[in-house]
């Protein structure tokens, strides 16, 4: 689970370095394969959701750091809720967006099947949910991460240390 944790950061920092840089370059190759990259980095997401889902169905959510109050316990597993959320919406939304758009999606040289038929104002309504969505996600990264820190530095526990990846000697 720690694994998936931090390919699926990766991914997601991937798939928004790709899209950001992309609307800062000029030339229609470069800017057609970072947004090829976006949306790679996107569906790997989705195919790491699955599989984070499945495992965590299968062996159970990790053991919590600490001892603490029972709203932290509900804040945090609303947080971890709201996060599985929009790491489902957000790819799905950018896969039906450019279906919408008519344009294919390809994963790694298969072409996938279209989720909606084209409509270019559904196209623009899901391009605007995808970049709330976004938004939304970069949000509770911050507060996933200042809790992180909370934990490390003010609480002193160790739930940053059980997701740091372990050093072998």
């Amino acid at each position: 689970m720690v694994a998936l944790h931090w390919l699926t950061v990766l991914c997601v920092s991937l798939a928004a370095i790709f899209i950001l840089t992309r609307d800062e370059l000029d030339g229609r190759a470069l800017r057609q394969w970072l947004l090829e990259g976006h949306r790679h980095a996107g569906l790997l997401v989705l195919l790491l959701f699955a599989v984070r889902v499945a495992l965590r169905i299968r062996y159970g959510k990790l053991p919590p750091g600490g001892e603490h109050s029972r709203l932290v316990r509900v804040l945090a597993g609303l947080t971890h809720i709201a996060l599985y959320a929009l790491l489902l919406a957000l790819p799905l939304l950018g896969w039906a967006m450019s279906s919408a758009a008519g344009t294919p999606v390809h994963f790694f040289g298969l072409t996938l099947p279209a989720l909606v038929g084209e409509d270019e104002d559904l196209a623009d309504t899901l391009q605007s949910l995808h970049v709330d969505a976004a938004w939304a996600l970069l949000a509770l990264v911050t507060l996933h991460l200042a809790a992180a820190l909370w934990h490390h530095f003010v609480l002193r526990d160790h739930t940053l240390r059980m997701m740091l990846p372990r050093r072998h000697r």
